[in-house]
């Protein structure tokens, strides 16, 4: 009886990691290059060949068949997993530059309803391409620390279904933004999810240390969403605040890549600070920074903003060429994930000084 239970959860446990894609050489050592080893680099950031370190991948802390529980607890886990599975502290990004965007745009309040729409569309547009995300990567978010909880990993949703619902929320988005707003807006995030998928997902971030940069692109398509809602049309001002958000995005990321580059070492994602040096790395932060301090000025003049944004945007543009300074000095994961935490209030508080702005002095 013993030996038939053994077998069976063996089998079980076969099925399981079949279900959700994992390599079978998971527990296999594999050679990386680059990470928090010190050592001798070339000049390119890369540790040279006498530096290769042997890092053995880890193992998922949980093994665990699908939760499939008719309970009350089984059935909010898996609810839970469905939300999880897109991504929702990204998506508040979403109305964190969505709103504000559209206000300006519109040189006061849009319409409630526009706004309501726009925002719902755009949250579920942007979850089904997280949800695509997380399909896509289950192996890897398998191996890394920060994400071996996900719920394809655990098993709280499967694999086809995790699919089924992302392209069917995927689709909801299109229609409602359609249907209740305008074609372009429906065209636009239709195109970030594509972009985030085919081109970030499936292309560059497995394959190059680029792929946080052009893939930023599917992230800073909200405020072309957000714009287009409002008038149909896309001018400068859009796309230079396109800009802003574009090279917001790798200091962004980075930062927070710098404290887990040991997790994108052992998956084997080409991740910047997992493949550079410090110095490397934070000389990009630090030039991307300056960059979207400078298109944030010159969105303000384009949108014909007034002191309300332009003084924020200099004192908030300050705070974080500061802050991305002091990460090139002090080599510290806290220090990296001080300048994150700031990234973000930084984009919560130009976004609202923009809003504020419009409201305030209007057309």
């Amino acid at each position: 009886m013993m030996a038939a239970s053994a077998t069976s959860a063996a089998a079980e446990m076969r099925r399981y990691w079949a279900g959700v894609g994992l390599n079978r050489s998971l527990a296999t050592p594999k050679r990386y290059v680059g990470g928090s080893v010190p050592g001798q680099r070339d000049p390119g950031g890369r540790l040279a060949a006498s530096e290769v370190r042997t890092y053995p991948r880890a193992m998922p802390s949980a093994i665990a068949p699908p939760v499939t529980g008719s309970t009350v607890a089984g059935v909010w886990a898996r609810v839970g997993g469905f939300v999880a599975l897109t991504k929702p502290r990204i998506i508040e990004l979403l109305l964190v530059t969505t709103v504000p965007t559209m206000i300006v745009a519109e040189r006061g309040l849009p319409s409630w309803t526009r706004m309501l729409v726009t925002v719902v569309g755009g949250t579920l547009s942007a979850g089904g391409a997280n949800a695509i995300n997380m399909y896509v990567d289950r192996d890897i978010d398998a191996v890394m620390e920060r994400t071996r909880n996900r719920p394809l990993v655990t098993g709280v949703v499967r694999p086809g279904e995790a699919l089924v619902f992302a392209v069917a929320i995927e689709v909801i988005a299109f229609a409602l933004l359609w249907r209740f707003v305008n074609l372009m807006s429906a065209s636009l995030a239709l195109a970030a999810c594509l972009f985030y998928v085919f081109v970030y997902t499936l292309w560059l971030k497995r394959s190059s240390a680029s792929n946080i940069v052009i893939g930023g692109a599917a992230g800073a398509a909200p405020v072309l969403i957000g714009w287009a809602a409002v008038t149909g049309s896309l001018g400068w001002a859009p796309w230079i605040l396109f800009g802003v958000m574009f090279l917001w995005t790798p200091p962004h990321f980075w930062a927070l890549a710098i404290k887990y580059r040991d997790d994108y070492t052992a998956a084997d994602v080409p991740m910047l600070p997992s493949v550079a040096s410090h110095a490397v790395v934070t000389r990009k932060i630090l030039i991307y920074t300056v960059g979207v301090v400078a298109l944030s000025v010159a969105f303000g003049v384009a949108a014909d903003l007034a002191w309300i944004y332009h003084a924020s945007a200099a004192v908030l543009g300050a705070a974080f060429i500061a802050g991305a300074l002091n990460v090139r000095r002090d080599d510290s994961a806290r220090s990296a994930m001080r300048l994150f935490t700031f990234s973000i209030t930084y984009i919560t508080l130009l976004f609202g000084a923009m809003a504020a702005d419009a409201l305030v002095w209007g057309s």
